[in-house]
């Protein structure tokens, strides 16, 4: 299963929003229906947004649609705005967002075989993660749960742990989709239960992703990261970030420079459209929070394991 490809002049993706419950793909014509799946995560995670990007540029060559409006679409994910400007450098914008498509799907088996690598040499057989990172924020296969799926097909996964990740329940709806897809032994928890089974010895590791990473190694991702990686630390337990070259962004510094997208109140005073919290309920909702460098252990990409725990940084190892 390809998460967003192109096909026959369109950009055909599956529509997570109506997952688990059904399968199903949207055919996107105009970069203003484009925009409209990044927002309300039709299409989600960095990596697939990067494809995205860059088909979107390949949509707006035949569309005369101006690009702007895509590239800030989503400002935390750096893929993004990095795929648009990478087919809108090309003569061929096409041509270079398949290559883009390309890339993903060899770097997320890259990062899979490195990351699987790592944790078989301490012996790890029991992971716990956030969110979704797996083919379907991806092409195919995914960062961190790519690498849950190949210790899976080496016989070396025990269990993998999910966490809900509140408020949209990516975890719950998309991760336990695609574990129960690869038939990999799994159990799911509410977030807040992430740090205390950590600190009962119930994962050897923490497997996250990440939508930007900046040069002093400080990470980006959903947020709950930030929780587990304190929980990791008082426990132990190794964290690992997993993924690839182009989520580096070496002009942004440091993790106070991320600009952390609020999606505002309607996702955590509802689920599914049912009010939880009384009308007129204010809220806070970022949809990301940072992890600094220093309670990271490694971030694995396609091509480097960088130990942040050794004092190795992505700008420089």
């Amino acid at each position: 299963m390809r998460t967003i490809d192109w096909v026959d002049g369109a950009i055909v993706l599956v529509d997570q929003t109506r997952l688990p419950g059904e399968l199903a793909y949207l055919r996107v014509t105009t970069v203003a229906d484009l925009i409209d799946a990044i927002k309300r995560l039709a299409v989600r995670g960095a990596p697939a947004l990067g494809v995205a990007g860059a088909l979107g540029v390949a949509l707006a060559a035949r569309t005369g649609e101006p690009i702007g409006p895509l590239r800030s679409a989503r400002p935390t994910a750096v893929n993004l705005a990095w795929g648009v400007d990478q087919a809108a450098a090309s003569p061929d914008p096409l041509a270079r967002a398949l290559e883009i498509r390309d890339e993903d799907v060899a770097a997320c088996l890259a990062m899979g075989a490195r990351g699987a690598d790592l944790l078989a040499e301490r012996g790890a057989t029991r992971v716990m993660t956030v969110c979704n990172t797996g083919g379907l924020a991806t092409v195919e296969r995914g960062t961190a749960l790519g690498v849950i799926q190949t210790m899976h097909e080496r016989g070396a996964l025990r269990e993998a742990i999910a966490l809900e990740t509140r408020p949209l329940l990516q975890g719950a709806r998309l991760t336990a989709w695609e574990l129960a897809r690869m038939g990999a032994p799994h159990r799911l928890i509410v977030d807040s239960a992430g740090p205390f089974l950590l600190a009962r010895g119930a994962a050897d590791a923490v497997l996250i992703g990440a939508d930007r990473i900046a040069a002093n190694g400080d990470t980006a991702n959903k947020i709950g990261s930030y929780a587990l990686a304190l929980g990791a630390r008082r426990a132990g337990v190794p964290f690992l970030v997993i993924a690839p070259e182009n989520t580096i962004d070496l002009a942004t510094p440091d993790g106070d420079a991320i600009h952390i997208e609020d999606r505002g109140a309607a996702e955590v005073v509802s689920v599914g459209g049912v009010r939880l919290a009384p009308e007129g309920t204010e809220a806070l909702n970022p949809a990301f929070d940072v992890t600094p460098a220093d309670l990271i252990t490694a971030i694995v990409t396609e091509s480097r394991v960088i130990r942040v725990d050794r004092g190795e940084r992505p700008d420089r190892t």
